[in-house]
């Protein structure tokens, strides 16, 4: 893990979470620079190893543990996870009927086959208040327009200073996709 700066807001970025995911999401972590407030904490590679979904708990009891324990030792207002999917995947993940089929809210479709969503709510509801920020991020394997975008979402997100600057921002740049993620969490957590 790496640490830049110090104080409020502590922001955690994670990457390489599972599988072949690294080779995709890594290498953005490795090359972001300090934020100018707060603390920005990185863990570039979690896991090479086998794909452990990361909606089941016993991720968190396996190679999952290290992100736990930054968590817990950092307390970030501000988590975010990259991730990354195959295009065979895309309706698993952005689809209509993923809350009925796998019980998590679909994935709002930003731009250049970037995905938005929430984390695990395993890992939400247990270490996060209601304020903290925590989104997921899948880009697409392979693409380098989505990984040239998720960069730019970084660097906005690793200045950004709480939740609720992040909604500003997401309902002036990306209004309808805003509208879709605080709806599907309400629906899901219950009032922001």
């Amino acid at each position: 893990m790496r640490i830049y700066g110090s104080g409020k807001p502590v922001r955690l970025f994670v990457a390489g979470l599972h599988g072949e995911e690294w080779k995709d999401t890594t290498e953005l972590l490795k090359n972001i620079k300090p934020s100018e407030t707060g603390t920005l904490a990185l863990i570039p590679l979690v896991d090479r190893g086998k794909y452990v979904s990361t909606l089941s708990p016993d991720y968190y009891s396996g190679p999952g543990k290290k992100i736990l324990r930054a968590i817990e030792a950092l307390k970030p207002e501000i988590y975010i996870e990259l991730h990354s999917y195959s295009s065979q995947n895309f309706e698993k993940l952005a689809g209509k009927n993923r809350l009925e089929l796998i019980g998590v809210p679909a994935y709002s479709i930003l731009k250049d086959g970037v995905l938005l969503g929430s984390v695990s709510p395993w890992i939400r509801r247990k270490y996060f208040p209601k304020e903290a920020l925590c989104l997921s991020f899948e880009l697409q394997k392979g693409s380098v327009e989505s990984r040239k975008f998720t960069a730019k979402m970084l660097a906005i997100l690793k200045e950004i200073q709480s939740r609720d600057e992040f909604i500003e921002f997401m309902k002036k740049e990306f209004p309808a996709q805003a509208k879709k993620a605080i709806e599907d969490y309400r629906r899901f957590y219950g009032e922001i």
